[in-house]
């Protein structure tokens, strides 16, 4: 188990000499390099300083929320919580709804409630699940309403990580939970950093769809004030309200139109 051979060419006396340097470690070395580097970003990220690090635009863009008051309260509280039991998504996958889909790009927000709380679904994008893991009634009634409304075919798996690379932003209202606890993190600050979020896209001078799901999405509504956007509204797609309103509400069609009416590329929702 060997990385990689690197060649380095340099001019010597009108001939290029060609000097092959072999760099040969045993792979767990490498893994634990690797595993080092990722433990400490991920201690950056949250506790150990103040600066997030997304990895796009969002990071001038939020540059300052990171110092303030209620995100430092924020931080000890996620510090207690992550070193104490089991919280989801894991660390480094908090933000991904920003990493995934930079300001500049999106089209389109989705606004959820908080991740699911059983294992190995949440990844930090709202109603979204790993690879590999069965989608959980409430994205199986968003595939229904896709279905009923533009014809969607329901794939097996429920990772929504195509939606957000075409500029969906995948945001949960509060974007961690205690396992087994859902609303477990409402009232310690996460509300406050999306309702940042959400009036910094207000502010966004292109237009953008806000697909607001549940009353706590419901709630960010208020904060998209620009002319320029659209707010589509519906209960959340949960088994215990979706028979409210979410069916029928034909959001994703909606967006579309919206979309293509203001000279902007559509979403193709089909996973």
């Amino acid at each position: 188990m060997f990385i990689f051979d690197t060649q380095y060419s340099k001019k010597w006396s009108g001939r290029t000499k060609t000097l092959y340097l072999t760099a040969r470690r045993p792979a767990f070395i490498i893994k634990a390099v690797l595993n080092l580097k990722l433990r400490t970003n991920f201690f950056k990220t949250l506790w150990g300083f103040t600066m997030v690090q997304i990895g796009n635009d969002w990071d001038e863009i939020l540059k300052d929320e990171w110092k303030m008051p209620y995100y430092l309260t924020l931080r000890q509280f996620l510090k207690k919580e992550y070193s104490s039991g089991t919280v989801y998504p894991e660390m480094h996958n908090i933000f991904n709804a920003l990493r995934y889909t930079p300001f500049s790009k999106i089209k389109a927000v989705i606004i959820g409630q908080d991740p699911y709380h059983g294992p190995n679904q949440a990844h930090g994008l709202c109603f979204s699940v790993l690879p590999g893991i069965e989608p959980p009634p409430s994205l199986l009634n968003i595939y229904k309403e896709l279905q009923s409304d533009i014809g969607f075919q329901p794939p097996a798996g429920g990772t929504l990580t195509a939606w957000a690379e075409q500029g969906v932003l995948m945001l949960n209202t509060v974007l961690t939970v205690r396992r087994g606890q859902a609303g477990s993190h409402r009232g310690h600050g996460w509300e406050t950093f999306t309702d940042h979020v959400i009036a910094k896209l207000n502010n966004k001078q292109t237009p953008v769809v806000f697909l607001l799901w549940g009353s706590p999405a419901a709630k960010k509504a208020e904060i998209i004030t620009n002319p320029l956007h659209l707010k589509l509204k519906a209960p959340h797609p949960s088994p215990l309200s979706a028979y409210r309103g979410f069916f029928g509400c034909r959001h994703f069609s909606k967006t579309n139109e919206f979309l293509i009416q203001n000279g902007l590329e559509p979403i193709n929702w089909q996973l």
